[in-house]
């Protein structure tokens, strides 16, 4: 079981990443978030949703090991027409509960919810692919332009740093930071808020929201998503996530 699902009191279902020790992100674990957001939207007694990972660790990103073994081809299109696509325009309030570590690919879990509480704490959030000499999928590139404020988003991917949680609060991140205790209470209260909402009116106006990112992902011409993918296929890629999974074998 790679997404935890439970449903609790007020309409909510509970999304909980559940790939230890650090939630890293695989073409598996996409595949089930995707099933379970589509679940959640076809659920007529959900009214909302909430994402989560474990206290320490939301996500630490990329699975390192499996990108270096063969499965970057999997997700050169992250973000889009896959399961993170699918928790990005499921069309119910969504609100990640970021308690831990969200750290690139994990951060774009986070960043494709429509409301992100988050903790204080001494974990990190933010994305590092520039640093690591890594190209967006375009989906994922699309997911962050929509939650990102303008004046962030050029810091944010090409400063490329990971940033305590008041930096991450600053930049957009994050909406709200609480104490760590009150994390679980407060994003189901914003959860349940959101919820009371009229359905067919947020699900319309979030779809508003998206459109233009959506329209960008489906009109992106053949030969510019050829040489994308091209770029993700760079022998240079395959070479980062392998320093960045030795240089994370070494710390352990």
């Amino acid at each position: 079981m790679l997404i935890d699902v439970r449903d609790v009191e007020g309409g909510l279902r509970v999304l909980t990443l559940a790939r230890p020790p650090a939630n890293a992100v695989n073409a598996a674990l996409i595949e089930a978030l995707g099933d379970a957001a589509r679940a959640a939207a076809a659920a007529p007694e959900v009214k909302a949703v909430i994402l989560r990972g474990s206290p320490r660790v939301f996500s630490a990103g990329l699975d390192l090991k499996a990108m270096a073994g063969g499965e970057l081809e999997a997700i050169k299109d992250l973000g889009y027409g896959d399961g993170l696509h699918a928790l990005w325009t499921l069309p119910k309030p969504t609100v990640a509960e970021v308690g831990g570590h969200a750290i690139a690919g994990g951060a774009l879990l986070a960043l494709a919810c429509d409301v992100r509480i988050g903790a204080r704490g001494e974990h990190r959030i933010g994305l590092n692919e520039s640093a690591m000499g890594l190209p967006f999928p375009r989906g994922a590139f699309e997911i962050a332009w929509a939650a990102l404020p303008p004046m962030a988003l050029s810091e944010v991917i090409l400063r490329a740093e990971l940033h305590s949680p008041e930096v991450a609060l600053r930049l957009g991140f994050l909406h709200e930071l609480v104490h760590p205790a009150a994390l679980e209470t407060w994003a189901r209260e914003v959860a349940r808020h959101l919820g009371e909402h009229p359905a067919a009116a947020y699900a319309h106006n979030k779809a508003l929201l998206l459109e233009p990112a959506l329209a960008r992902c489906a009109n992106e011409p053949a030969e510019v998503r050829a040489e994308r993918h091209a770029r993700w296929r760079a022998p240079e890629v395959r070479e980062a996530f392998e320093r960045a999974a030795e240089a994370l074998r070494k710390r352990r």
